[in-house]
């Protein structure tokens, strides 16, 4: 199978000044729908966002997936991995942004030991997204340890996208953040997962941190869609963290990370701004606060007159 290349550059990106996109109507994006762009070659733009505001922003630019990561640990709670996000977390986040999303798919994490320990556990886990937090699809970790549970929360009706490669759920068996499918051995192990996966129901898989050639190799064997992060232009899908591209992060980026804009620069300059405008005391302006009627205003210097 041959394979369309995900490019972006600049000259591909709207100007700064581009006026927003209006919420018209559009095709919904469903599992279905990102199988047929796989077949016909059309490259699948993922982010993972967190929050309704952001999420609402991704809709009506009008890509494709919108992921509601447990990187949240980190990026939206400071934590040093993803470890320590709960179920409950997770939920919380992706109600926000479900509220804002009319055509994305919206998929969520499972978060570390809500699927790890029992598979009863993890289906039950699985449908809680779609009950409680409305996500049309769950994702999680793991190749072929993890088929048995892809095919039952699949027939329990719960899309399942796999995630292969560098997983951050097992940062401490990994022993860090490495690239992995770095061996021929490791290579195939990662092939037979990424076939098992694909076997047991999945619908697409993410590859994350692994040789390109690696991801090639796999994107031209699977029929569902890949999608890459850190993982080369040849899989069929891409996917960054929208505080990653935006530098609203505070550690240097890793090797993939495209930087689109800095929105962190201009909240400072905001903020500074701000600041000083209050410390000066120029916010707020006399147009920029509430009066009383003029009526009221004569009444109650009449009554402070009288008080004096």
């Amino acid at each position: 199978m041959s394979l369309t290349t995900f490019r972006t550059s600049g000259a591909d990106r709207a100007g700064k000044d581009a006026a927003p996109l209006e919420r018209g109507p559009s095709p919904k994006v469903t599992v279905p729908s990102l199988l047929d762009k796989k077949l016909s070659r059309q490259p699948i733009a993922v982010v993972t966002a967190y929050d309704y505001a952001s999420a609402r922003l991704v809709d009506e630019v009008g890509l494709d997936v919108i992921l509601v990561g447990d990187s949240l640990a980190m990026v939206m709670q400071g934590h040093e991995n993803t470890l320590s996000v709960t179920m409950d977390e997770m939920l919380l986040y992706t109600r926000g942004v479900r509220r804002a999303v009319r055509r994305a798919l919206v998929v969520s994490d499972m978060p570390f030991g809500s699927y790890q320990v029992d598979e009863r556990e993890g289906v039950a886990n699985a449908l809680r997204f779609v009950k409680e937090a409305g996500a049309e699809a769950v994702k999680i970790e793991g190749g072929r340890q993890r088929t048995d549970l892809v095919r039952r929360i699949v027939g329990a009706e719960v899309p399942v996208m796999g995630h292969l490669g560098l997983t951050p759920q097992s940062v401490h068996r990994m022993g860090g953040y490495k690239v992995q499918g770095k061996t021929l051995a490791a290579m195939e192990e990662l092939r037979a997962d990424a076939l098992a996966l694909e076997d047991s129901g999945c619908f697409a898989i993410v590859l994350e941190g692994v040789p390109r050639e690696l991801a090639r190799m796999i994107t031209e064997e699977l029929r569902i869609p890949t999608i890459g992060i850190g993982a080369g232009p040849d899989c069929d899908g891409q996917v960054l963290v929208l505080h990653d591209m935006m530098t609203m992060t505070f550690s240097a980026p890793a090797k993939f990370v495209r930087r689109y804009a800095d929105v962190g620069a201009v909240m400072r300059e905001a903020l500074g701004e701000y600041k000083r405008d209050v410390e000066t005391r120029q916010f707020p302006s006399d147009a920029e606060s509430y009066h009383l009627s003029k009526e009221l205003r004569e009444r109650m210097e009449s009554l402070a007159g009288r008080a004096g």
